[in-house]
Order: structure tokens, then C-alpha cells, then sequence
């Protein structure tokens, strides 16, 4: 798989990742509940089924954080690598810090027992990067402290814990805030970037390129949506997608038929196709979910397709819920 480089970090990463905040959750009903604070049953072995999948297939980026599955996403990892021994070193691994299904923790301690909690579930001596993870509503500069999540973080990175310090939220203006410090070496940017969501455009993305801050695109499916277009009786985890919006995904699942392709190749490439955006992380509950971005993302795309393709990317405000 193509790979590219993630800002001031110098690693490449593949253009496509695995998310793995819902690994291991059967049904996508399930899925919205999880995610509304309803827990729902984790099946640990179709998660650890879908990761090992994902490395067969080639997946050599996985995301996590202590938060996903309430931190069953973690050991799941750790046990597809137990299975997986030749993946280990080979594998860039991400994880999050600060949020948990406990709540919010951007303490010092608080930090440091995260990134030791999620070293001992994932079954390593260190990841690649640990992000601050969903810092909406905190104040900045108890974050950025030397006795808060920063200084924690960057006491751990000293320590040879994990090698790059990012900013990862839900909220856009968030990680904007935290990107235009200079202070990340990468950011997680979710609910900012698909085929009808251009809110990285605004500012994002000339702040990560003054910085060299290194992007991955969370949410680029736009919650199933850009997978299989609309369907009546679809529920889209926090997303209201107007009228207007369905229909303009009508006419690129158009375009993509007249092509032969399928739509979750062109939404995961065009994603990673932007000069500031190292890589893509579509979420994989069960293993054909996994192997399908896996092969979408080294599927050949004529570049015929793309120049037609790019009148029909727009931004649509009713995409993301409130």
C-alpha cells in the first residue's frame, strides 16, 4: 500500500489505517448505542477475528485509545499481535490518553496512568504516538502545562514511552486550537474531512502545514454513509444528513457506477489524496469491514475518474449533528 508522510514525525504511514473504536461490536444499532452511552456487548473474539484479519490483509496502522470499547479495544490489539508475533515492529500504533469510559482525566497522573494502562493492555514496551484525546471544554492552558497532560506526555516521551506527542477531538475547533500551538506532532481530525464535510479547509490544514503537524483523517465514511449511499432504514451514529445532502451522495455513487467502482474506495482514497492528510482510518467492527478498506485502499483509481469526481465535493453543514 502507498504510504506518506506524517508531518514532523517522518513516519510513513499507509494511507489507510484501522479505527478500532468499535471493534468487536456485531451490529451498527449496537454501534449507536455504544456510542450514546448505553453499553452494548463487546464480542472480544470477532474483535481480535477482525484485527488479525486486518494484519493478513495488510493493515499496518491501527488507532486506538483508552476510551474505545472501554479500553477492551486495546487488549483486543494486544492479543491479535500475540497472534500475530512477525506484526509486532512492523505495525504503527496509535493510542489516546485523557478520556476514558471512566471520564476525563488531563492531570498529570492522571495521564501517566493511562499511557501505563494502555502499554499493559496492548502488550508493549511503547507505541508510536499518544494522543490527548478530546479535550473540548478544558482550559487550554491547564492542558498545555508542565503539571498537566502535556508535561505528563512529554515526560513519558522522554522516557522512550512512544515517540510522537498529538491532539485528537471530535470537535474541529478544539483540535484547531491545539494544532495552531505548535506544540503536536500529529492530530487526530474527525468530523472534518470526506466527501461532504470540508470543515479541515478552513483552517486546519494551513495550521497543521505551518506547523508540519501530521494528519490523520478520522471518520471518512461519514458513519456507513459514503459505503453503501442512502438507505431508508439506516441509522448513521451522530450524523443528520439532510435531503440535499443524500442526494448529492446519489450522484457520486452515480459517478462510481459508471466507473465499475466501488464507493468505499473512493471515499478512503480521495481522504488520503490531500497534500496535508498522511492517512485514512475508517473503523472496523467485524472482519469483512476490515479487509474490504484494506483492498479499497490499493484498488488502481484512474485519475479520469478523480477530475470528474471533483466538481461533486462539496461541504454540507447538516452533515455532522449537534
Amino acid at each position: 500500500m502507498r504510504t506518506k508522510r506524517l508531518g514532523r514525525t517522518g513516519l510513513q504511514l499507509p494511507i489507510v489505517g484501522i479505527g478500532t473504536a468499535f471493534v468487536g461490536i456485531p451490529t451498527q444499532n449496537q454501534t449507536v448505542s455504544e456510542y450514546e452511552g448505553a453499553p452494548s456487548p463487546i464480542d472480544r473474539e470477532l474483535g481480535v477475528e477482525t484485527l488479525v484479519s486486518a494484519i493478513d490483509a495488510g493493515c499496518a496502522f491501527f488507532d486506538t485509545a483508552a476510551l474505545y470499547g472501554r479500553s477492551f479495544s486495546e487488549a483486543m490489539i494486544g492479543e491479535a499481535l500475540r497472534q500475530r508475533p512477525d506484526a509486532k515492529g512492523k505495525i504503527t500504533i496509535s493510542t489516546k490518553a485523557g478520556r476514558s469510559h471512566e471520564g476525563y482525566n488531563f492531570s498529570f497522573d492522571g495521564i501517566v496512568r493511562s499511557v501505563h494502562g494502555s502499554l499493559e493492555r496492548l502488550g508493549l514496551d511503547r507505541v508510536d504516538i499518544v494522543y490527548i484525546h478530546d479535550a473540548m471544554g478544558q482550559p487550554m492552558e491547564r492542558v498545555l502545562a508542565d503539571d498537566g497532560a502535556l508535561g505528563a506526555l512529554r515526560h513519558l516521551q522522554q522516557q522512550g514511552l512512544f515517540s510522537y506527542i498529538g491532539t485528537a477531538s471530535n470537535d474541529p475547533p478544539t483540535n484547531l486550537g491545539y494544532i495552531k500551538t505548535g506544540e503536536f506532532d500529529a492530530a487526530v481530525i474527525a468530523d472534518s474531512w470526506s466527501l461532504i464535510n470540508r470543515i479541515a479547509e478552513i483552517e486546519i490544514f494551513a495550521e497543521a502545514a505551518k506547523h508540519d503537524v501530521g494528519l490523520v483523517a478520522a471518520t471518512p465514511l461519514e458513519r456507513g454513509l459514503l459505503v453503501t449511499g442512502p438507505r431508508d432504514d439506516a441509522k448513521y451514529l451522530n450524523r443528520v444528513f439532510s435531503q440535499d445532502c443524500l442526494d448529492h451522495v446519489r450522484k457520486i455513487q452515480g459517478l462510481c457506477a459508471d466507473y465499475d467502482l466501488p464507493m468505499l474506495a473512493v471515499a478512503l482514497q480521495w481522504s488520503a489524496r490531500h497534500p496535508q492528510v498522511a492517512s485514512t482510518i475508517p473503523g472496523a467492527r467485524v472482519p469483512q469491514e476490515a479487509q474490504s478498506s484494506m483492498a479499497a485502499a490499493q484498488l488502481d483509481i484512474p485519475e479520469a475518474f478523480w477530475a470528474d469526481l471533483a466538481p461533486l465535493v462539496q461541504h454540507f453543514d447538516t452533515a455532522i449533528s449537534v
